[in-house]
C-alpha cells in the first residue's frame, strides 16, 4: 500500500529521507533507521508497527527532540526539530511518576515547571483526571494504583500542557490483556475529545489496528516503512470483525517476514 499524500497545509509532522546511524561498542558504524519518509495530519493517530529492534522507538525520540536523525529532515508544523519542547507531550512504558506527589501533584508537575497560575491548574488538571477516568483518586499515591491507573496518570500528565503531539511509546506493553483492552478504549474516547496528533510505537497487531487511523510497518533494520495501511472502519473496532481480522491477517503476514529476517541476522 502507498502513502497517501497530504496538503502541506494539514501536515504537523513530517519526514523526509531521515536516516539514523548509530556508534556500536566496537567503534563499527551501524545504520538503524534508512530513508523514512512519512506525512502525518493534524488530529491523525499513527501506529509504528514492527519486528523489535527496528528503530521504532528512535524514530519516535527523534520526532520528540531527543535524538537527531543523522541524515534527513524531520517538521513539525514546518519547522525543524532540534530539540524537544512543550508541543510534543510523551507517554513511556515505564510510568515514570513521582512516588511522593498524589495524582493530582503528579499531573500538575509540568504546570508548575511552567509557572501557571494555580486556579489556571486546578482546572486543567480536574478536566484532566476526568478524561482520563481518575475521578476519585485525586489524592492517591502511585504505590496505591494499579499499572492500567498508573499510565492513566502518566497520559494526563503529558495532556496537561495542552501538546500539539503526544508521542507514545509502547504505553501499554506492561500491562494484562484485559487492563489493556480497556485502556485502548479509553484512548480512542481521549483522541476523539482532544483532536490530538498521536504517534504510538507498538509491538502488538490489534492494539494497532484498534487504535490508528494509519499503521505504518516498518521492515527490519535497517529499517525504512515498508507498507502503510489505512485503517478507516469506524471506533471503537470489534476485534472479532471480518473487517479488523483479515486486516490483522494481512498485517501479521508481512510483519512475520520482517521478524523472519530479524531472527536470521541474530543467527548469523
Amino acid at each position: 500500500m502507498t502513502q497517501t499524500a497530504v496538503a502541506e497545509s494539514q501536515i504537523k509532522v513530517k519526514a523526509t529521507g531521515v536516516r539514523k546511524t548509530f556508534h556500536s561498542n566496537d567503534d563499527r558504524v551501524v545504520l538503524a533507521i534508512d530513508n523514512v519518509t512519512l506525512e502525518i495530519k493534524s488530529g491523525e493517530f499513527i501506529a509504528l508497527l514492527g519486528p523489535s529492534g527496528c528503530g521504532k522507538s528512535t524514530f519516535l525520540f527523534m520526532v520528540a527532540g531527543f535524538l537527531q536523525p543523522t541524515e534527513g529532515l524531520l517538521e513539525l508544523d514546518g519547522q525543524q526539530i532540534l530539540e524537544p519542547g512543550p508541543n510534543r507531550g510523551i507517554v513511556f512504558q515505564e510510568y515514570v511518576l513521582f512516588p511522593w506527589r498524589t495524582v493530582t501533584k503528579n499531573i500538575e508537575f509540568g504546570l508548575e515547571i511552567n509557572k501557571t497560575p494555580a486556579k489556571e491548574r486546578q482546572e486543567r488538571v480536574t478536566d484532566l483526571i476526568n478524561l482520563v477516568g481518575l475521578a476519585g483518586f485525586e489524592d492517591a499515591y502511585p504505590h496505591t494504583l494499579s499499572g492500567g491507573m498508573k499510565q492513566r496518570v502518566s497520559i494526563a500528565r503529558a495532556l496537561a500542557y495542552d501538546p500539539d503531539v503526544l508521542l507514545m511509546d509502547e504505553p501499554f506493553g506492561a500491562l494484562d490483556a484485559q487492563t489493556r483492552r480497556r485502556l485502548i478504549n479509553d484512548l480512542v474516547k481521549i483522541h476523539e475529545a482532544t483532536g490530538k496528533t498521536i504517534l504510538f510505537v507498538t509491538h502488538s497487531v490489534d492494539e494497532a489496528i484498534g487504535l490508528a487511523d494509519r499503521i505504518c510497518l516498518f521492515s527490519a533494520g535497517p529499517s525504512h516503512i515498508k507498507e502503510v495501511y489505512d485503517v478507516t472502519t469506524p471506533k471503537p473496532r470489534d476485534v472479532t470483525s471480518d473487517e479488523f481480522v483479515a486486516l490483522e491477517r494481512e498485517i501479521l503476514k508481512s510483519l512475520d517476514v520482517e521478524v523472519e529476517k530479524t531472527m536470521v541476522r541474530g543467527n548469523g
